[in-house]
């Protein structure tokens, strides 16, 4: 006898797969005719097969006859109930569905056989279940294994970072130490400094130094915040010194001012001393230091606020910020020369007052360098813009030439002008306060550019707004004081709305230094 098994997919329909021929074996289906051949199906001895569910319409005895194969299916229907039947089914496609698909979705399993009655001893089993449900033992000790195996992993990430953490620590003590042969015990800042001047290149503390420096720093309290970061006072063996701390977004503004202060014979006593820069990298976070000379007196804005000046101390501090501005703007030629620099952003927040009673220039974030050999201007990467209330007219109305580098030299002298303007307010001589043709605070309240540009680009609509005319203040300070003439004379060779009037920083030194 011989059997096959098969899944039947859900979506064929037994009873037109699983059915009876529907040939009645009569003698002319069963003889040939003639010479003609005969198809397969018509050469098939017919079975009697037993049927049970499958019967045809005119089965009798449960009895079918087939010239294909007698079967027997075993299913189980959708309330999980087994039902097993039997049956005849054709010969065309018999030999397809006895062998059909092993990729039931449903459980069945259909039996075939090929002679009579055949299928009354055929008994077909359904096949195993696919799935079966999980044993709650076991799927608890698949949790547990995954929850320690995850645990395992959390522990060794955090055993391995604070392990990095600590030889990092450890590292960073001992290079501190090491460095410490760097700097003898007992060097100043001040020694260090002029040790670099006599025997460096002559761009500051050599890098290993810095770094050094930076590291040993303890900041003690905020001495101030601006758009670029803070500013606080800081300790190196004692000594007291400024660190500014830049956002890290700002990372372009400190680079440039870093590279700025480093640039060979920077130093001069009217820009602020430079000290170290480094970079402070916490693991979450980075910090941009910048070293610095710590001035007691801050800058000349909060200065000017609780302190009046006398005509000697506004000529000295006119002076020494002209000395300031023309070492910047001076391109020293030679092997270690100093290209030729422009602030971009003077004014009165920018310039630190020193304890002599002179201004020492700051805040070079924004500065432009100039190349004399390749005849190109060096302008940073940095957003940032000025500060409106300082721009020159040619600035405010976009005008400015950006590929000429003595556009932004002028454009220096109108923004140093209008510092003139705000120290000789808070001169008093003769009994005559004049802050009183001086409305700074009227024109901070004013956020637009372009009135900003209106009152400075017609020298007659802005003079006549914030001062008297030039004849009228020249007759007062003259009568006065012949100091503060020459600094208004002096203020008004750097306020011409037109650049090609303006005087060069070299031309207000000598004026201001032929007075005293």
């Amino acid at each position: 006898m011989k059997r096959n098994k098969m899944h039947i997919a859900t979506g064929q329909n037994p009873d037109h797969v699983l059915q009876g021929t529907g040939v009645k074996p009569g003698s002319d289906s069963r003889r040939p005719r003639g010479d003609s051949t005969l198809a397969p199906e018509d050469a098939a001895r017919f079975l009697s097969c037993h049927c049970s569910g499958h019967c045809p319409d005119d089965a009798k005895n449960n009895t079918c006859e087939t010239n294909g194969q007698c079967f027997a299916i075993i299913e189980e229907d959708e309330n999980g109930d087994v039902i097993l039947s039997s049956g005849c089914m054709k010969y065309e496609g018999s030999h397809f569905q006895c062998k059909d698909s092993q990729f039931a979705q449903t459980r069945r399993t259909i039996e075939c056989c090929q002679f009579d009655f055949c299928n009354r001893d055929l008994k077909p089993e359904l096949p195993p279940r696919d799935t079966e449900p999980p044993d709650p033992h076991w799927l608890a000790f698949l949790i547990s294994v995954t929850v320690c195996f995850c645990t395992l992993i959390c522990v060794t990430v955090i055993c391995y970072y604070r392990y990095k953490w600590q030889t990092e620590r450890q590292r960073y003590h001992r290079d501190l130490e090491q460095n410490e042969a760097f700097i003898p015990a007992g060097e100043s800042l001040k020694d260090l400094i002029n040790l670099s001047q006599t025997s460096g290149s002559g761009s500051g503390l050599p890098l290993l130094v810095q770094r050094t420096i930076a590291k040993q720093i303890q900041t003690v309290r905020l001495i101030g915040k601006g758009r670029y970061g803070e500013v606080w006072l800081g300790r190196w063996r004692g000594e007291k010194v400024a660190v500014k701390v830049f956002f890290t977004r700002e990372e372009a503004s400190w680079f440039r001012e870093t590279e700025i202060y480093q640039t060979v014979l920077m130093r001069h006593e009217n820009i602020l001393g430079f000290i170290a820069a480094d970079i402070n990298g916490t693991g979450a976070s980075t910090q941009l230091y910048l070293i610095t000379d710590y001035h007691e007196n801050g800058s000349l804005y909060d200065y000017l606020k609780f302190t009046t000046l006398d005509s000697q101390a506004l000529l000295k501090l006119t002076y020494s910020a002209a000395c300031g501005l023309c070492h910047l703007h001076t391109e020293i030629y030679g092997t270690q020369g100093k290209p030729a620099i422009a602030h971009r952003d003077l004014k009165s927040k920018n310039i630190l007052i020193k304890k002599n009673g002179t201004c020492c220039i700051a805040d070079l974030g924004l500065a432009v360098k100039f190349n004399s050999d390749t005849n190109e201007v060096d302008i940073p990467l940095s957003t940032r813009m000025g500060t409106r209330r300082y721009m020159a007219p040619e600035v405010l109305d976009e005008t400015l030439n950006k590929n000429h580098f003595q556009a932004y030299i002028m454009a220096d002298i109108y923004s140093y002008g209008l510092v003139i303007w705000e120290m000789a307010r808070r001169c008093v001589t003769g009994g005559i306060h004049w802050q009183i043709f001086f409305v700074f605070k009227v024109l901070k309240m004013l956020c637009s550019c372009w009135i900003f540009s209106t009152l400075s680009c017609s020298w007659s609509v802005s003079m006549s707004c914030w001062l008297p005319s030039r004849e009228a203040w020249s007759c007062i300070t003259l009568c006065c004081n012949i100091l503060l003439f020459s600094c208004s004379k002096a203020r008004d060779f750097c306020t011409f709305s037109s650049p090609s009037f303006r005087s060069s920083a070299v031309g207000i030194q000598e004026r201001l230094s032929n007075i005293s």
